[in-house]
This record gives C-alpha cells, structure tokens and sequence, in this order.
C-alpha cells in the first residue's frame, strides 16, 4: 500500500473512531412491562435521542431501588425511581439505612405522580388495609419501590407483614393470580392507568381499589413528607369507582459522573416541542411531563446540565 493510500485509509479509521467516541449510549433503567416506567422510559428515550450523537435506550428492572444501585455501580447512566426511594438512597436513610449514601445521586426531572395502588377482586369484602389481615397479598419484588411503600402503608394501618401470607411478585403475576383465586390483593405503586391494573379491569375480572385516606393516611403524610394525597378519577379502570390514595413522584435521575454537556442536551431534548407531543400522545402521564413539573418535589441535588437548562428557561434562579 502506498503511503498516501495509507494515510488515506489511517484518515478513514480515526474519522470513524471520532464518530463512534462522539457517540453516547444512554441506558435508562425503567420498571417490569407491565408498570408505568415502563412505556414511559421507552417514550423518553425515544424522544431524547439524537442520531448521531446520543442512543438513549429503556431497559425493563425490577424498579426504582434496582435503577438507583445500577446508576451507582455504573451499569446505567440514568433510571426512574420513587422521589422517596432517590432522597433515602442520598441521605442514606429509609431503605439505604445503615448501607453507604449514593452522593453521586443526582436529578434530571420530576415527572408526574405515582399512585399508589391497593387492588382487590369485585365483592371480597376488604375495605380498608386493615381488612388485609390473614389475606394473601403481593407486595411486589425486592428492590421495587412499590415493595417499601407497601410495607410503610401495612404499617401505618397496625398491619405486620407477619399478619398477612405475603407474596413478592411483579403486579402482571399477580393479576393473574388475582383473577384464578390464588391472592387476594396486591399492591402496585405507578402512574395510572397502570398496564397490568387495566388489562386485569377490562378482562371480565371485577376488581376494585381499596381507598388509603383516614387518619392512617394523615399520620404516613405528616411523617413521610414525600407522600402527597392523590385521587384517581371514576373510568381510569373499567367499572372502578374514584378513589382517595396517596402518591409519590416519579423522577429520571442520574449520576454525577455523567457529563453535563450531555444531561443538558437530553433535559433540552425531553422538553422540545416534538418530544412534548410524543410524550402527551403517548401515555396519559405523559401530559403531566412538563418543564414546570420537572422542578417540583426535588430531595436531591439537580444535575449540573438539568440545572443550566432549568435556570435558561427560568424556572430555578
């Protein structure tokens, strides 16, 4: 090979190698295919891609406590988790209690609430959480956020986990479960109309939601401040009357480590025109995924890029 087809083709190489290093992969953990994290993780990546220069894509987990570890060990660059789940995992409180604090732990966005959800077949006569003593009822799988908000509501309505026969599968399975007679209730925390909820509601399979509100629910808000009342409208599940609950918040957090250059591009990006349709279009939360919300309810710290574009837009000083 002639010296200058060499350096024509060493040219070639080194071009290639600069598009592929300008490259970002962006892993967004999300939730199970059958939760809210879910759909919405795939919108958010799919609106803040940019070819070319950043892959943004979903990847289904075991949810917010699953996102929030993989963000810290470095096997994701962001995740969706629980507002409650992202503050003890900073602070080292709640269920990273006693475990080292993930510092590095930082804010792109709020999203929208997450409701928390108390499910029960048509006609079972269970009322109220107190009414889940002696009953089998699935708490979701370990480090789901929906598995430590459920504990905290037993708790709050004098119920053990000893008192229940508890089950620790994904809300899917428990619908299942649910509808052939082998589990009595189950507890699912997402935004709703939650998939599985839905998809259990319209299949002939009477269910109903069990309202958390009271005195119980007054005493988690005042010492959980996370918490916040929530109301999910008559129709959001078919035949299901409105019910009083609580929430949370859904949040996209991320690491310190990740270039800011990057986090601003993609906070930019999520709240662009097109994305904003797309994500309006998408999933009935979507339209809650605004730059107003975004700034709502942060107990950490936001990321340096989310806070360039936060500040331009003149929603944080």
């Amino acid at each position: 090979m002639s010296m200058k087809k060499w350096a024509a083709a060493f040219a070639t190489v080194l071009a290639f190698a600069g598009a592929a290093h300008a490259q970002q992969f962006f892993r967004i953990g999300t939730g199970g295919t059958a939760g809210t994290y879910y759909p919405v993780g795939g919108m958010i990546a799919n609106a803040v891609s940019q070819p070319g220069k950043i892959v943004a894509t979903a990847q289904a987990s075991n949810g917010s406590l699953a996102n929030v570890n993989a963000i810290a060990g470095g096997s994701l660059e962001a995740g969706l988790s629980q507002s409650d789940v992202a503050t003890w995992a900073y602070t080292g409180t709640g269920a990273f209690e006693g475990k080292p604090k993930v510092t590095d732990l930082r804010l792109i966005a709020n999203l929208y609430p997450e409701s928390i959800h108390l499910v029960v077949k048509k006609g079972s006569g269970i009322k109220s959480v107190a009414d889940l003593k002696g009953k089998r009822v699935a708490l979701d799988e370990p480090g789901s956020g929906t598995l430590i908000d459920a504990r905290m509501v037993l708790a709050a309505y004098g119920v053990k986990e000893s008192d229940i026969k508890p089950d620790y599968i994904k809300p899917n399975q428990a619908g299942d479960k649910l509808k052939d007679g082998s589990l009595d209730a189950f507890f699912f925390v997402g935004g709703a109309p939650a998939g599985a909820i839905a998809e259990l509601a319209s299949s002939g399979t009477g269910i109903e939601l069990v309202p958390l509100a009271g005195p119980q629910a007054q005493a988690l808000l005042k010492s959980s401040p996370w918490f916040a009342t929530d109301h999910i409208p008559a129709g959001t599940y078919k035949d299901v009357p409105a019910v009083d609950t609580l929430a949370v918040g859904a949040q996209l957090v991320t690491s310190a480590k990740i270039p800011a250059d990057t986090v601003y591009q993609i906070t930019k990006a999520m709240y662009g025109e097109a994305a904003q349709k797309a994500l309006a279009a998408g999933h009935a939360k979507g339209k809650l995924i605004t730059k107003e919300n975004a700034v709502k309810g942060a107990g950490i710290p936001f990321h340096p890029g989310a806070e360039k574009f936060y500040k331009e837009a003149g929603l944080i000083k």
